[in-house]
């Protein structure tokens, strides 16, 4: 008699899953991978949707949400705010730094999932927003202590890199409006490589690979060209 899925325990079980240490059918993989299953990285039906979502973002690079599911993508995305790619050769340090600071974050509490990233990175970004846009100090609240631990991260960057400055130059060059848009262009990044599912590490395991455990926090200009990706 066949063997029943480790899951559902009807359908045949056709594939072995890492998350549960059994065998499950194609169908519980698709529907419960990264929902209820805390997938790991390395699992080749993980990598291969993971593959098949960035061929399809290629044509829908910010998949909206419905309305009832709480803000759309486009939303979160801050689309009004305006990137292009002379800017982003221009701070490609930057980008980099904030990048690592991310890594930092995810490294010091692996249980970090793409939404937490996200979730941060939105919060920090409309604070600059209003920085920038009004010259108020605005913060919105972080219940959530993983966000709280990744916007001191990223914050602590950005003072780095404002004393290097000061330091080497004798002044501070790096704007808030500079910061706004590389936290916009993290936040769409990571709206890219996610699979928008609860338990998803896309975004986490994206960076963690541009960014080697052991590696300087600010990467030369040189090496930093050959790492940022453009969503």
């Amino acid at each position: 008699m066949p063997l029943s899925c480790a899951i559902c325990e009807e359908r045949k079980e056709k594939r072995f899953c890492p998350a549960v240490h059994g065998k499950i059918c194609p169908q519980c993989c698709g529907e419960q991978r990264e929902v209820t299953l805390d997938c790991p990285s390395e699992c080749p039906y993980l990598l291969q949707a993971r593959q098949q979502a960035r061929e399809h973002a290629k044509e829908r690079p910010l998949q909206a949400r419905n309305s009832n599911e709480g803000p759309s993508d486009d939303e979160i995305a801050m689309p009004e705010v305006e990137i292009d790619e002379q800017f982003l050769y221009q701070h490609q340090e930057l980008i980099l730094g904030l990048g690592f600071a991310l890594v930092k974050s995810a490294l010091a509490e692996r249980s970090l999932m793409d939404r937490d990233l996200i979730a941060a990175l939105s919060s920090l970004a409309k604070s600059y927003q209003t920085l920038v846009n009004s010259n108020l100090i605005y913060e919105p609240p972080m219940a959530n202590l993983a966000h709280q631990a990744i916007a001191r991260e990223v914050e602590s960057m950005v003072r780095e890199f404002r004393e290097e400055e000061q330091n080497h130059l004798g002044l501070t060059r790096l704007r808030d409006s500079d910061i706004l848009k590389v936290l916009v262009f993290l936040l769409q990044l990571g709206l890219v490589r996610t699979s928008g599912r609860p338990k998803s590490r896309a975004f986490v395991d994206f960076l963690l690979a541009q960014f080697p455990e052991k590696q300087s926090l600010i990467a030369g200009p040189d090496e930093a060209g050959n790492r940022i990706v453009i969503p």
